[in-house]
């Protein structure tokens, strides 16, 4: 399951992905509103998890324009545990379902599961840049006709960068992503995964597809 976390309190954000995360799923983080409508237009998430007050964009009103765009993904909203005002209109702007905070990240994770039950079976996002593609459910990867097994660590930093084909992606923004850290290790934990990726990737094949860019970062990118 694919789902996307919109909330801006650091800690409250980080403590829901690594919970989900430990569920196994795949897990997208937004901190300010505005950022909402692009991402799920572009992206098919299983559930989004949604808190009403945001920078920019307001939880309601997004889940609102989201119904009037015909957006059907199912929405988890995020509430103070007495706002019952901000409830209904949460429910009459079209959400699913609420969860008051503060919650047990248990009965977060069986609300979201069903959620996605109501909404038939998870939807297979398949990324493509070039002759490589990556299946996020059923976590199939081929280059070409060849298929690459890769580690759990490898796939989750593969499909990062191949969220954002010929965008280079900083050493912080990939730890923070795939290790979820958020800080610097310090050590070269990044360059090592890069490495065999790269191996598992591009030796076989003519076209290198997965980059380093001197001082900014990595990417990946068909020639």
């Amino acid at each position: 399951m694919r789902v996307l976390v919109v909330e801006d309190e650091q800690k409250t954000s980080a403590f829901i992905r690594k919970a989900l995360q430990a569920e196994d799923f795949a897990v997208d983080v937004l901190k300010n509103g505005d950022e909402v409508l692009s991402a799920v237009e572009k992206t098919p998430f299983d559930a989004v998890v949604l808190d009403i007050m945001l920078p920019g964009r307001d939880g309601i009103s997004i889940v609102r324009q989201m119904r009037e765009r015909g957006l059907h993904t199912p929405v988890l909203l995020l509430t103070a545990r007495g706002a019952v005002n901000e409830r209904v209109e949460g429910l009459n702007a079209g959400a699913d379902d609420y969860l008051g905070k503060p919650f047990a990240l248990a009965e977060l994770i069986a609300r979201i599961r069903a959620l996605a039950r109501r909404s038939g079976e998870p939807r297979a996002v398949v990324l493509r840049v070039g002759d490589l593609t990556l299946d996020t459910v059923s976590r199939e990867v081929r280059r070409g006709d060849r298929a690459i097994d890769l580690s759990s660590r490898e796939f989750r930093l593969l499909e990062f960068l191949m969220r954002s084909p010929g965008r280079p992606r900083g050493r912080m923004a990939i730890v923070e992503s795939v290790w979820d850290y958020d800080f610097d290790p310090g050590t070269n934990l990044v360059d090592v995964y890069i490495m065999r990726l790269r191996e598992k990737i591009d030796t076989k094949s003519e076209l290198k597809l997965l980059h380093t860019i001197r001082g900014v970062g990595y990417l990946i990118k068909a020639p």
